[in-house]
């Protein structure tokens, strides 16, 4: 075994502990053990659908020994379709030879010859690639940024009172809550997350340039469009029936978009946490013998988001290539898809790593009130948007330009403000609203806003 520090990539090397859990879905591994599934499902599909000669349907016991070439798939098989594959120079042709292997010593050995039949290797993989991505995305990405979910819900509602100053193009503005802020992360995560769950992955089943010839000509006269159709089907793939040789991996595209913008929104993410680190408003909480610089030993640095930002930019600029080059193919079929879709676990890979490190780098925040509050009284000049409205509402002439003399570009105090607020001719009941105003209290609907998405969430 190669020893990780050899390693190309920092995935296999570094980084391999927490990436392992993905080995069974996007390594070359992975990939073959699908399409080891693919070829056996196609098989019993044909053994219990068409007419082959010779051949009876299968029984429970014969499906299920089948079912087990794949599920027994395991590392020593992995390494006889490689030394098979050492021979064919051909991967795909290693796993229909690896197959035929596995039924000769038994009462299946009349079937060795329908494996692959009608196939043509893109088929295989296609589905296999399908599967691949929607089975790994369900079982490994979507509970680990669930998970990162649910820690930002819990820091939303027990920070949804907790007033907050706004930066606008890095200036003072109106207040907001801590709570508000984290809750839009959440609701803009499950937005996308949504549509990658309902995410219908397609697959093309009809030969060598699309048209089902193989099987047309093979002398079992069956309904090929519709046969297709009722395998993909079972495989929980919506057939896609317009192809060349390849499916044109325009819905691969499509789910490797919405990947791409789950990663910008945690790159958001990531720098805006990064950023009220900066501030002082999230401490870090201390992991004893843990080093932050190697020359200043009072550093604690937000390294778990730095990481995550970086990795979430590789996994994205990988999906934006794959996205952009994959649907293209000349003609009927050349191979640079091929060795393009060899890449698709670094996205995950790179993605899973990232959230690992945010999941980390929340579980280690602590929020600073103290903080918080004192940004918030050094900055009275962000009520100036509530009594400018008032004064709009009262019909008082120019209320804007009055309120950009008196704050824009100046340090006021909130004794400045009351004092403007005392002069002016307002009800009653609306100058003491004002008059009482802090930046702490003017949140507006955060708190609803924070309780009405959590009430709706789906």
């Amino acid at each position: 075994m190669i020893d990780p520090i050899l390693s190309l990539s920092p995935l296999d090397g570094r980084y391999r502990s927490k990436v392992e859990d993905l080995a069974d879905y996007y390594s070359e591994f992975g990939l073959n053990k699908y399409r080891v599934r693919v070829e056996i499902e196609w098989l019993i599909f044909m053994a219990n659908n068409l007419k082959l000669p010779n051949t009876n349907k299968l029984t429970d016991l014969e499906t299920k020994f089948l079912r087990e070439v794949e599920s027994y798939f395991d590392i020593v098989s992995g390494q006889r379709v490689k030394e098979i594959e050492q021979t064919t120079n051909h991967d795909v042709k290693a796993i229909e030879y690896y197959i035929k292997e596995a039924l000769e010593p038994s009462n299946l050995k009349h079937l060795v010859e329908f494996v692959h039949l009608g196939c043509t290797s893109e088929d295989i993989n296609n589905t296999a690639y399908a599967l691949m991505v929607k089975e790994g995305f369900h079982n490994k990405i979507l509970p680990q940024i669930n998970q990162l979910i649910e820690l930002l819900v819990a820091l939303a509602e027990t920070e949804k009172t907790t007033p907050m100053l706004s930066l606008t193009h890095g200036q003072s503005a109106t207040p907001t809550t801590l709570g508000k802020e984290i809750i839009n992360v959440v609701a803009r995560l499950e937005t996308i997350l949504t549509k990658m769950k309902e995410f219908k992955f397609t697959g093309k089943w009809n030969g060598a340039v699309g048209n089902h010839s193989a099987m047309s000509a093979s002398g079992l006269n069956e309904n090929w469009i519709e046969i297709s159709k009722q395998f993909l089907g079972e495989l929980g793939l919506e057939p896609n029936l317009f192809t060349t040789q390849i499916e044109p991996h325009d819905n691969l595209a499509e789910f490797l978009n919405y990947q791409t913008q789950i990663n910008t929104i945690l790159i958001d993410f990531a720098r805006d946490a990064w950023s009220y680190v900066s501030r002082d408003i999230f401490k870090q909480k201390l992991k004893d013998g843990e080093i932050g610089s190697s020359t200043m030993p009072h550093k604690v640095n937000p390294i778990d988001f730095e990481n995550a930002e970086g990795n979430l930019g590789i996994s994205s600029a990988l999906a934006q290539h794959l996205s952009i080059k994959l649907p293209i193919s000349r003609m009927q079929r050349d191979l640079s898809d091929s060795t393009t879709l060899r890449n698709l676990g670094l996205v995950f890979g790179y993605h899973f790593l990232s959230v690992a490190s945010l999941i980390k780098g929340v579980q280690k925040l602590e929020v600073n009130h103290e903080k918080l509050n004192a940004e918030l009284d050094q900055n009275p000049e962000v009520l100036g948007e509530a009594v400018q409205s008032a004064m709009r509402v009262a019909g008082i002439e120019k209320p804007y330009e009055k309120l950009k003399e008196l704050t824009r570009g100046k340090k006021i105090t909130l004794k400045d403000l009351q004092d403007f607020i005392k002069k002016l001719e307002l009800e009653e009941t609306v100058k003491n609203n004002l008059l009482a105003l802090t930046p702490q209290s003017y949140i507006g609907e955060a708190v609803n806003l924070v309780d009405y998405y959590l009430k709706n969430r789906k």
